[in-house]
């Protein structure tokens, strides 16, 4: 099976972090938080894997070679300019010809999530797309869900009007299963999102699922949610 992570970002809010360091390449618990990210890609079959780069690139393909340090097979897909969450997927389609489900992983998300239950809520939902999703108030976005975890809306940083309208505990985690076919309603060269630009449409024809989170999860978005997965990771070797 394969998966893309997402690694192209300049991470700015992470200050002085990311001078000399790209942010997947940051410390936790004695490996970068992509390494930690492989690890469990590898770890539930996902063992093809695309990663994009943009700031720092060299320092990711550096580190992480060939993939065969964390058990996965690594394609490098260089961005010259920055395309978003779904023109990023787009324009390394070529890698997902011919394959089933494609997952797609924020490349600063650090999990422990049973990726093979996402999988599996995935098929039997016949998802175009099934979102990893967790509880958490004040986020940055906000998934309203109806009886059989069908998504029936997703707000991406919605104002706090848009917030307090809407009665529902789930956001997005940022890492999602994709059916093949949704990577052709991606518009090409052109940079987009997957929240703000391609699920809606998709959550309007009916297939469009949530699987709520089942294991550790940090965003490190932040110096201080770094010091806080480096003390909370369960995958971290103590």
């Amino acid at each position: 099976m394969k998966a893309m992570v997402l690694a192209a970002g300049s991470g700015t809010r992470m200050g002085g972090l990311t001078r000399e360091l790209p942010k997947p390449m940051l410390d936790v618990g004695g490996t970068p938080i992509l390494g930690h990210i492989l690890g469990n890609l590898a770890r539930h079959g996902f063992r093809q894997v695309v990663i994009n780069l943009h700031h720092m690139g060299e320092a990711i393909e550096s580190h992480c070679g060939e993939g065969s340090r964390y058990g996965v097979q690594i394609t490098y897909q260089r961005e010259e300019r920055l395309l978003g969450t779904a023109g990023s997927v787009r324009n390394a389609r070529e890698h997902f010809a011919g394959t089933g489900p494609v997952l797609v992983h924020y490349g600063d998300v650090l999990t422990d999530q049973d990726l093979g239950a996402l999988l599996e809520t995935h098929l039997n939902k016949g998802a175009l797309a099934t979102l990893l999703l967790h509880r958490r108030i004040g986020s940055n976005s906000v998934v309203v869900l109806d009886a059989e975890s069908r998504i029936q809306r997703l707000l991406e940083r919605p104002t706090p009007e848009e917030r307090a309208a809407v009665d529902s505990p789930w956001v997005n985690s940022g890492i999602y299963l994709l059916d093949p076919s949704v990577l052709e309603l991606i518009p090409p060269g052109i940079p987009c999102d997957f929240p703000k630009d391609i699920f809606p449409g998709l959550i309007a024809g009916g297939r469009v699922f949530g699987h709520p989170l089942e294991g550790y999860r940090c965003a490190i978005d932040s110096p201080e949610r770094l010091e806080q997965a480096r003390r909370e990771f369960p995958g971290i070797q103590r």
